[in-house]
Protein backbone atom coordinates (compact mmCIF):
# COMPACT_ATOMS: atom_id res chain seq x y z
CA UNK A 1 0.00 0.00 0.00
CA UNK A 2 2.91 2.21 0.78
CA UNK A 3 4.28 1.61 -2.25
CA UNK A 4 1.64 2.39 -4.72
CA UNK A 5 0.99 5.65 -3.00
CA UNK A 6 4.43 6.66 -3.37
CA UNK A 7 4.29 5.79 -6.91
CA UNK A 8 0.69 8.06 -7.18
CA UNK A 9 2.48 10.64 -5.67
CA UNK A 10 5.12 10.71 -8.04
CA UNK A 11 3.75 10.58 -11.33
CA UNK A 12 1.92 14.05 -10.83
CA UNK A 13 5.74 15.52 -9.76
CA UNK A 14 7.27 14.08 -12.76
CA UNK A 15 4.25 15.43 -14.90
CA UNK A 16 4.96 18.71 -13.52
CA UNK A 17 9.06 18.91 -14.34
CA UNK A 18 10.28 21.83 -16.30
CA UNK A 19 11.86 21.60 -19.16
CA UNK A 20 15.12 21.18 -19.78
CA UNK A 21 16.90 24.51 -21.06
CA UNK A 22 17.26 24.90 -24.56
CA UNK A 23 21.40 25.07 -25.57
CA UNK A 24 22.12 28.96 -27.07
CA UNK A 25 24.16 27.06 -30.00
CA UNK A 26 24.01 23.46 -31.31
CA UNK A 27 26.24 22.30 -34.18
CA UNK A 28 27.12 19.51 -36.29
CA UNK A 29 29.20 17.85 -39.24
CA UNK A 30 28.19 16.86 -42.42
CA UNK A 31 30.71 13.93 -41.84
CA UNK A 32 32.73 12.82 -38.75
CA UNK A 33 35.32 10.66 -39.99
CA UNK A 34 37.55 11.58 -43.14
CA UNK A 35 38.84 8.53 -44.60
CA UNK A 36 42.47 8.97 -46.58
CA UNK A 37 43.02 6.67 -49.38
CA UNK A 38 45.94 6.11 -51.95
CA UNK A 39 44.28 8.85 -54.46
CA UNK A 40 42.36 10.78 -51.75
CA UNK A 41 43.03 14.76 -53.56
CA UNK A 42 40.99 16.68 -50.42
CA UNK A 43 38.00 17.14 -49.33
CA UNK A 44 35.02 19.14 -47.31
CA UNK A 45 32.66 19.14 -44.59
CA UNK A 46 30.24 20.90 -43.98
CA UNK A 47 29.64 22.41 -40.13
CA UNK A 48 25.69 23.44 -39.82
CA UNK A 49 24.02 24.66 -36.68
CA UNK A 50 21.54 26.77 -35.03
CA UNK A 51 21.61 29.49 -32.40
CA UNK A 52 18.82 30.53 -29.66
CA UNK A 53 18.77 33.99 -30.26
CA UNK A 54 20.60 35.92 -32.95
CA UNK A 55 24.74 36.78 -32.35
CA UNK A 56 27.93 36.47 -34.23
CA UNK A 57 29.53 32.77 -34.86
CA UNK A 58 32.79 32.10 -35.02
CA UNK A 59 34.34 28.81 -35.98
CA UNK A 60 37.73 27.37 -35.24
CA UNK A 61 39.02 24.15 -36.52
CA UNK A 62 42.20 23.18 -34.57
CA UNK A 63 44.14 19.28 -35.42
CA UNK A 64 46.30 17.91 -33.42
CA UNK A 65 49.01 19.52 -31.70
CA UNK A 66 52.80 18.89 -32.41
CA UNK A 67 56.80 20.06 -31.85
CA UNK A 68 57.72 22.19 -35.10
CA UNK A 69 61.46 23.20 -35.37
CA UNK A 70 62.55 26.28 -37.41
CA UNK A 71 65.64 26.57 -39.03
CA UNK A 72 67.72 29.98 -40.20
CA UNK A 73 69.76 29.22 -43.35
CA UNK A 74 72.76 31.49 -44.06
CA UNK A 75 75.15 31.48 -46.73
CA UNK A 76 78.56 30.62 -46.06
CA UNK A 77 81.25 30.38 -48.58
CA UNK A 78 78.74 29.48 -50.98
CA UNK A 79 77.05 26.44 -48.99
CA UNK A 80 73.51 27.28 -47.57
CA UNK A 81 73.94 25.94 -43.62
CA UNK A 82 71.61 26.03 -40.72
CA UNK A 83 72.49 28.90 -38.29
CA UNK A 84 70.02 29.07 -35.64
CA UNK A 85 66.26 27.29 -34.49
CA UNK A 86 63.85 27.35 -32.60
CA UNK A 87 61.30 24.65 -31.28
CA UNK A 88 57.82 25.41 -30.99
CA UNK A 89 55.23 23.64 -28.65
CA UNK A 90 51.96 23.60 -29.29
CA UNK A 91 51.69 24.19 -32.63
CA UNK A 92 48.24 23.05 -34.65
CA UNK A 93 49.09 20.86 -37.23
CA UNK A 94 45.96 22.36 -39.07
CA UNK A 95 44.52 25.17 -37.77
CA UNK A 96 41.67 27.26 -39.54
CA UNK A 97 38.93 30.22 -38.79
CA UNK A 98 35.45 30.67 -40.08
CA UNK A 99 33.16 34.07 -39.49
CA UNK A 100 29.88 35.40 -40.00
CA UNK A 101 31.88 38.66 -40.51
CA UNK A 102 35.03 40.65 -39.86
CA UNK A 103 35.85 39.11 -35.78
CA UNK A 104 37.25 42.49 -34.98
CA UNK A 105 34.16 43.75 -35.27
CA UNK A 106 32.31 41.96 -33.04
CA UNK A 107 34.77 39.85 -30.73
CA UNK A 108 36.87 41.78 -27.55
CA UNK A 109 40.50 41.15 -28.12
CA UNK A 110 40.92 39.64 -24.62
CA UNK A 111 38.69 36.89 -25.86
CA UNK A 112 40.53 36.13 -29.05
CA UNK A 113 43.71 35.66 -27.47
CA UNK A 114 41.85 33.71 -24.59
CA UNK A 115 40.61 31.16 -26.96
CA UNK A 116 43.26 31.58 -29.57
CA UNK A 117 40.81 32.77 -32.16
CA UNK A 118 42.91 33.68 -35.08
CA UNK A 119 46.95 33.11 -36.69
CA UNK A 120 47.90 36.28 -34.06
CA UNK A 121 45.77 34.85 -31.69
CA UNK A 122 48.00 30.96 -31.77
CA UNK A 123 49.68 30.32 -28.44
CA UNK A 124 53.04 28.77 -29.69
CA UNK A 125 55.39 28.40 -26.94
CA UNK A 126 59.00 28.78 -28.05
CA UNK A 127 61.60 25.93 -26.54
CA UNK A 128 65.22 26.52 -25.09
CA UNK A 129 64.81 30.25 -26.62
CA UNK A 130 67.09 31.61 -24.20
CA UNK A 131 69.30 34.32 -25.12
CA UNK A 132 67.21 35.74 -28.57
CA UNK A 133 65.19 38.92 -28.35
CA UNK A 134 61.67 38.72 -28.54
CA UNK A 135 61.53 40.26 -32.45
CA UNK A 136 63.86 37.03 -33.05
CA UNK A 137 61.52 34.66 -31.44
CA UNK A 138 58.68 37.36 -33.68
CA UNK A 139 60.37 36.32 -36.81
CA UNK A 140 60.70 32.97 -36.49
CA UNK A 141 57.18 32.42 -35.38
CA UNK A 142 56.19 34.50 -38.42
CA UNK A 143 58.17 32.30 -40.74
CA UNK A 144 56.61 28.99 -39.03
CA UNK A 145 53.11 30.53 -40.22
CA UNK A 146 54.24 31.05 -43.62
CA UNK A 147 55.41 27.78 -44.36
CA UNK A 148 52.24 26.12 -42.81
CA UNK A 149 50.33 28.66 -45.26
CA UNK A 150 52.33 27.06 -48.02
CA UNK A 151 51.33 23.73 -47.40
CA UNK A 152 47.70 24.80 -47.27
CA UNK A 153 47.60 23.90 -43.18
CA UNK A 154 46.90 27.16 -42.17
CA UNK A 155 44.21 29.07 -44.30
CA UNK A 156 45.42 32.87 -44.93
CA UNK A 157 41.88 33.65 -45.38
CA UNK A 158 39.53 33.14 -42.54
CA UNK A 159 36.15 30.64 -43.99
CA UNK A 160 32.85 32.26 -44.22
CA UNK A 161 30.22 31.30 -41.94
CA UNK A 162 26.91 31.81 -43.76
CA UNK A 163 23.13 32.71 -41.66
CA UNK A 164 20.16 31.33 -43.33
CA UNK A 165 17.54 33.68 -41.49
CA UNK A 166 18.69 35.00 -37.89
CA UNK A 167 19.04 31.46 -36.56
CA UNK A 168 20.39 28.89 -38.68
CA UNK A 169 24.30 28.83 -39.76
CA UNK A 170 26.62 26.94 -41.74
CA UNK A 171 30.13 26.38 -43.26
CA UNK A 172 32.57 24.79 -45.86
CA UNK A 173 35.76 23.46 -44.18
CA UNK A 174 38.26 22.61 -46.76
CA UNK A 175 41.04 20.04 -46.43
CA UNK A 176 44.02 19.82 -48.35
CA UNK A 177 45.73 16.23 -49.86
CA UNK A 178 48.44 16.69 -47.57
CA UNK A 179 45.94 17.22 -44.33
CA UNK A 180 47.43 15.86 -41.27
CA UNK A 181 45.61 12.77 -39.84
CA UNK A 182 44.35 12.81 -35.87
CA UNK A 183 41.85 13.59 -33.80
CA UNK A 184 40.55 17.62 -34.53
CA UNK A 185 38.86 19.83 -32.57
CA UNK A 186 35.75 22.08 -34.15
CA UNK A 187 35.05 24.51 -31.77
CA UNK A 188 31.92 27.14 -32.23
CA UNK A 189 31.15 30.06 -30.22
CA UNK A 190 28.68 31.99 -29.96
CA UNK A 191 29.62 35.78 -29.26
CA UNK A 192 27.19 38.64 -28.63
CA UNK A 193 28.33 42.70 -27.40
CA UNK A 194 32.09 41.60 -27.63
CA UNK A 195 31.56 38.93 -25.23
CA UNK A 196 30.90 34.77 -25.42
CA UNK A 197 28.00 33.39 -24.39
CA UNK A 198 28.76 30.03 -25.08
CA UNK A 199 30.50 27.50 -27.19
CA UNK A 200 30.17 23.54 -27.99
CA UNK A 201 33.26 21.32 -29.38
CA UNK A 202 32.33 18.45 -31.79
CA UNK A 203 35.40 15.72 -32.73
CA UNK A 204 36.57 15.11 -36.05
CA UNK A 205 38.59 12.33 -36.79
CA UNK A 206 40.77 12.09 -40.05
CA UNK A 207 42.93 8.57 -40.61
CA UNK A 208 44.44 6.57 -43.44
CA UNK A 209 42.76 3.41 -45.03
CA UNK A 210 44.38 1.01 -47.23
CA UNK A 211 47.63 -0.48 -47.72
CA UNK A 212 48.94 3.46 -47.29
CA UNK A 213 47.95 3.54 -43.58
CA UNK A 214 49.70 -0.05 -43.03
CA UNK A 215 52.78 1.79 -44.46
CA UNK A 216 52.66 4.90 -42.47
CA UNK A 217 51.56 3.25 -39.14
CA UNK A 218 54.81 0.85 -39.58
CA UNK A 219 57.27 4.17 -40.43
CA UNK A 220 55.77 5.67 -37.35
CA UNK A 221 56.13 2.93 -35.18
CA UNK A 222 59.38 1.50 -36.36
CA UNK A 223 61.28 4.39 -38.25
CA UNK A 224 64.63 2.69 -37.62
CA UNK A 225 63.80 -0.48 -39.53
CA UNK A 226 61.71 1.64 -41.94
CA UNK A 227 64.94 3.61 -42.69
CA UNK A 228 66.39 0.27 -43.59
CA UNK A 229 64.20 -1.40 -45.41
CA UNK A 230 64.24 1.80 -47.89
CA UNK A 231 67.92 1.87 -48.35
CA UNK A 232 67.81 -2.31 -48.98
CA UNK A 233 65.34 -1.35 -51.56
CA UNK A 234 66.66 1.32 -53.01
CA UNK A 235 69.82 -0.69 -53.29
CA UNK A 236 68.51 -3.45 -54.75
CA UNK A 237 66.25 -1.70 -57.10
CA UNK A 238 69.81 0.32 -58.20
CA UNK A 239 71.42 -3.28 -58.62
CA UNK A 240 69.06 -4.69 -60.78
CA UNK A 241 68.67 -1.19 -63.08
CA UNK A 242 72.65 -2.16 -63.64
CA UNK A 243 72.16 -5.49 -64.49
CA UNK A 244 69.49 -4.91 -66.90
CA UNK A 245 71.19 -2.33 -68.17
CA UNK A 246 74.98 -4.35 -68.89
CA UNK A 247 72.49 -7.39 -69.98
CA UNK A 248 71.22 -4.46 -73.14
Amino acid sequence: MRSRLAIAVALPICAWAPPAAAQPILADLSSHVIAISTDFTGTEVVLFGALEEPGNVAVVVRGPSERVVVRQKDRIAGIWVNRTNIAFDNVPSYYGVATNGPIETFADERLLERQEIGLNHLRMAPVDAEGLAETQITAFREALVRAKQREGVFPAEAGQVVFLGDRLFRTTISFPANVPTGQYQIRVFLIRDGHMVHATTTPLIISKIGVGALIFVFAQRYAAIYGLAAILIAVAAGWLASLVFRRG
